[in-house]
């Protein structure tokens, strides 16, 4: 028996999309699909942190960002 993985979304975590409803809808039906089928974790990596690459600074530049403006609106 295969456990189901429950997927559930920060509130904010999509306060930076910038897109349409429609659109933002259709990201979190492909995310789905993509956990349930095992494909995201099949085609993730791993962040090297001791020996970031120019691919893993971007992506850790980009969380920072996200945390720092999910602290801000709680400030708020």
């Amino acid at each position: 028996m295969t456990k189901k993985i429950k997927i559930e979304f920060a509130p904010g975590a999509f306060d930076n999309f910038d897109g349409t409803q429609e659109e933002l809808d259709e990201l979190i039906t492909e995310i789905t699909r993509m956990v349930e089928s095992g494909e995201l974790v099949e085609n993730s990596r791993t962040i090297n942190m001791d020996d970031p690459d120019d691919e893993d600074i971007e992506a850790i530049s980009h969380m920072i960002a996200a945390e720092l403006n999910a602290a801000q609106k709680k400030l708020q």
